[in-house]
């Protein structure tokens, strides 16, 4: 009987789910108490999450199908797969500019309407006809991008190799990402300077409270006339009233974007995908063995990589006995937990902890297995949100 189950709500790609050892797991999508969950689009907002789950991993980067907060709540880590997708929308934000600067789609839907005649006629409307979808290059146009974190990096190197000027804004840029940056990316102090300054806008940011409608009138007001939009990170990250009437006004020339919405299906200069941003095989088996790495990690080790909710923790085991604990981030937390441990005369080995926001976590490496009288000890501290003891999967599978 394998040691821990995974419920998976869609289809997860099979290259990540061989990387869960027979002898270990099991995984499917009947399991009535998982130790974990495996999702992609699934809507798991109201949907029962039971005591036994310790984690929920998204084969993708959003999380807006995850309660998060709710979990968070719990003490449970949600693990996502940044920049496991990253070349499929870099690819695909290239593909829809190309679209919007050469007029390729009504120049597609003018070819499809012409009439059934032979080929010197049908050239002749060809020629007639294509005076009308004449456009522009990329090279030395500029690219405003919102939001440089994997892919969005990855749109600024492409940028740059086809001679575009880049200009890149993301309050939130880490030490990592600034390193993958392209030297060329000229870097921009708000969201309005992104807007005045470019041709297009490309837009790489998670929707979060602040970032919903971060695109409204004011702001497509300030670009340059006939700009071009594109959004292939979240629908909510745009007001489509506004970008309706951008692209009537004609102050955009286009919207182009991977989420179809009722308001903005039927209006010119409007060009939707059906959301294939990480729908290509690389990305989905990217994705899968990024967060079933991370997942097993978690399960086995206790260490955290890539959780939206939880800092990054990873400490090599100094121990065959390991603790890890969630808690509130409050003064005084590691002292009640090594007093918790010492009463049950136990030795710490080796001991980290790191915060995110109001999240912080615990692992520790202790001399001797850990019962469940200690963990509940440490449970009973008030602020901690979960504990467990995570003995050594030594000779198992790896």
């Amino acid at each position: 009987m394998s040691r821990f189950s995974i419920l998976t709500l869609n289809n997860i790609a099979g290259i990540g789910l061989k990387r869960l050892p027979a002898d270990l797991y099991s995984h499917g999508s009947d399991i009535v108490r998982p130790d974990a969950i495996l999702v992609r689009s699934h809507d798991m907002h109201g949907m029962a999450i039971g005591p036994s789950v310790l984690a929920v991993a998204r084969a993708g980067a959003g999380t807006n199908n995850i309660p998060v907060a709710a979990l968070s709540g719990r003490g449970l880590p949600v693990f996502n797969a940044p920049g496991a997708n990253a070349n499929a929308v870099n690819e695909l934000v290239f593909a829809a500019m190309l679209i919007a600067c050469r007029h390729l789609e009504p120049a597609l839907r003018f070819v499809e309407g012409l009439p059934d005649v032979p080929d010197d006629e049908l050239a002749k409307l060809v020629e007639s006809g294509k005076k009308h979808f004449s456009g522009v290059e990329l090279p030395n146009r500029t690219i405003g991008i919102i939001g440089l974190g994997a892919i969005g990096s990855r749109v600024a190197a492409t940028a740059i190799a086809h001679g575009m000027n880049v200009l890149g804004y993301d309050p939130d840029l880490t030490v990592d990402g600034a390193w993958r940056l392209p030297n060329n990316v000229v870097k921009a102090h708000s969201v309005e300077e992104v807007m005045r300054r470019s041709d297009f806008v490309t837009l790489h940011v998670p929707l979060v409270p602040a970032t919903r409608k971060l695109i409204d009138a004011d702001r497509i007001g300030l670009m340059r006339h006939g700009g071009v939009l594109l959004n292939f990170a979240r629908d909510g990250l745009v007001d489509e009233a506004a970008v309706a009437a951008a692209l009537e006004s004609g102050q955009l020339s286009g919207y182009l974007s991977d989420f179809p919405s009722a308001r903005l299906r039927r209006v010119q200069g409007v060009v939707a995908f059906p959301h294939l941003g990480a729908s290509s095989q690389e990305a989905e088996e990217n994705c899968a063995v990024m967060v079933v790495d991370q997942l097993r990690d978690y399960i086995e080790q206790g260490n955290i990589r890539n959780a939206v909710n939880f800092p990054t923790v990873e400490m090599p085991r100094e121990s065959p006995f390991r603790v890890g604990i969630a808690n509130a981030n409050v003064p005084n937390m590691l002292s009640q937990i090594s007093a918790a441990l010492a009463s049950a005369n136990l030795n710490i080995h080796n001991m980290i902890n790191k915060s995110k926001g109001e999240m912080a976590y615990t692992l520790v490496d202790v001399d001797s297995p850990v019962n469940a009288a200690v963990v509940e000890r440490i449970r009973s501290i008030e602020g901690v949100l979960s504990v467990r003891a995570i003995p050594s999967l030594e000779g198992a599978s790896r």
